[in-house]
């Protein structure tokens, strides 16, 4: 099962990037738990999951996020500390969303 953590507020077309997925460039995604659709002004919350909702999307590429430097420092002791942190990333683009059958 592909669980997709932190895909957040989609319109379409949108390109999102999300946490790291095992999957190669051009390969069709469903994603089917789905917490929030907005149609139109009309807004349908599931609880916790929209049964019947399903966001199909496409694996564009990989990427590096930004460098986040952590850097530790004891005062008066001389200990300094520096290191820094890359996020692997896949980058998505949402094709089409369907709630209950019809296309949003």
């Amino acid at each position: 099962m592909l669980r997709l953590t932190r895909l957040l507020r989609n319109t379409l077309p949108s390109v999102s990037s999300s946490r790291l997925l095992d999957l190669n460039p051009g390969d069709k995604i469903a994603l089917t738990r789905v917490l929030l659709v907005n149609k139109e002004g009309n807004i349908t919350v599931g609880k916790p999951c929209l049964e019947g909702a399903k966001v199909e999307a496409t694996v564009l590429g990989h990427l590096r996020s930004k460098k986040v430097t952590v850097y530790k420092m004891r005062p008066k002791k001389k200990t300094r500390r520096k290191q820094g942190h890359r996020d692997n990333l896949t980058r998505i683009m949402v094709d089409n969303i369907t709630l209950n059958g019809t296309t949003l």
